[in-house]
């Protein structure tokens, strides 16, 4: 893509109503624009970090063999009042009605819809366990919307649900999503905590939340150092280990009983991102779900739910991952993997080598071509706000010889090289 045709709307100074770096950064790199109080539009740029990670994390649930499905965004409020959560889940809930007068809702999550498609299709244990997801928007009626897409109203959610016949096999399937969200997490780049949690008002007995480590986080964490460890593998986590290792947000943690010595307690912020629930029978029992087990006995099946915020993993990861400059992008989900720019269009081997890098690139690589007639410094300061990883930059006195500098991001080095060595040093990276 061609600076010159692309839609970037770069704002030079921090906007006043952001208050914490990600809506900071997303508003001044064009990402986002606000259309309503906690409703945004996701620019072309926004808009290819926003998929990147959708793509990695349904490659990483369908490895898993999780159903990918797509249900409505408008759900009928006969399934909440079935299971009774249309008058207790409170304000946060968008209700709506249609021409004929029946009563909708934008869905905030999708517990009840899912058991109501799975007690109309699935009549045998044999069928079990069953699991679903689907990356789909979701509203939240926020009191107080804040911190960008951090507490925003609208927002894009991957959400999981399981079914089971019995416990012994509930707590693989929940071993299952656990281990599951290590490996996007890990895929990403990015390093989370998978904490203790309350169920609240979901309902179950197991519950963790996993935390993003950010300086600016929300909550702060307190976890065995050992952790560590465990969770840098890329596969072949021991699940079991993990979870026997001490790990709370502040809202649980008790320092007068926490088992952990000084020593070997680390405490930092976090910025939760996924949150994984076992909950039992409690919506296949108020919906009347049920299935006939080994014995011909009709029971109801155990579920559980599993949510990734993917909208807000982009403030996330830019929260832990950015410098005084802009944004510093993981590989794994930059909305280009190069950016190529021309320090001078009126120079005639500058503009022809550029041209050259971009078109050779391009054969492997997402390139970002800046083509525009703005300053040098002015095209600095805009791909170190965007956070591309390289940057392939082309003035006339390295054109002259048919070299290129190479500035990496994350680090600031540079090195100069030969037209012909470049696809091989960005392939190393």
């Amino acid at each position: 893509m061609k600076l010159s045709q692309y839609f970037l709307p770069i704002l030079k100074e921090d906007p006043a109503e952001a208050h914490v770096i990600s809506h900071k950064l997303m508003l001044r790199a064009g990402m986002i624009r606000q259309q309503n109080s906690g409703i945004y539009s996701w620019l072309p740029l926004g808009l290819k970090v926003l998929q990147r990670i959708s793509q990695i994390v349904r490659e990483e649930m369908n490895k898993s063999g999780i159903n990918e499905i797509c249900m409505p965004c408008i759900q009928p409020a006969d399934f909440w009042i079935e299971t009774g959560r249309y008058e207790s889940y409170g304000k946060e809930m968008l209700k709506i009605k249609d021409r004929h007068d029946n009563d909708l809702l934008f869905g905030p999550t999708a517990e009840d819809a899912i058991t109501d498609l799975v007690r109309n299709n699935v009549k045998s244990y044999k069928s079990l366990p069953l699991n679903f997801y689907q990356i789909q928007w979701k509203f939240r009626d926020e009191i107080r919307p804040r911190f960008g897409l951090m507490r925003g109203r609208e927002f894009l959610m991957k959400d999981a649900y399981s079914f089971d016949i019995d416990e012994e096999s509930a707590a693989k399937t929940y071993n299952m999503y656990f281990e599951t969200y290590l490996k996007i997490f890990n895929r990403i780049g990015i390093k989370a905590i998978p904490v203790k949690a309350e169920t609240g008002p979901i309902g179950g007995n197991m519950s963790h939340e996993f935390q993003i480590v950010a300086e600016s986080g929300e909550s702060t964490i307190f976890y065995d150092a050992n952790l560590d460890s465990l969770l840098a593998k890329k596969d072949n986590f021991d699940i079991e280990k993990i979870k026997s290792l001490y790990a709370a947000s502040d809202d649980i943690h008790n320092e007068t009983d926490c088992p952990i010595p000084t020593q070997d307690l680390k405490v930092t912020r976090g910025i939760e991102i996924g949150h994984i629930f076992n909950f039992g029978t409690k919506y296949t029992k108020a919906m009347n779900c049920t299935v006939q087990d080994s014995e011909g006995k009709l029971v109801h099946p155990i579920c559980g739910s599993y949510g990734i915020g993917v909208s807000r993993f982009v403030a996330a990861i830019i929260e832990a991952s950015h410098d005084d400059r802009g944004i510093i992008w993981p590989k794994s989900v930059t909305p280009f993997d190069v950016s190529v720019i021309c320090l001078n269009n009126k120079n005639e081997e500058t503009v022809q080598l550029a041209n050259q890098c971009y078109d050779s690139l391009s054969r492997n690589y997402e390139v970002l071509l800046d083509d525009t007639n703005e300053s040098a410094g002015s095209k600095f300061a805009t791909h170190d706000l965007i956070g591309i990883p390289i940057q392939v930059i082309i003035g006339p006195r390295l054109a002259k010889e048919g070299m290129v500098e190479v500035k990496y991001r994350d680090n600031a080095e540079s090195i100069e090289v030969k037209i012909d060595q470049l696809n091989d040093l960005i392939q190393k990276h």
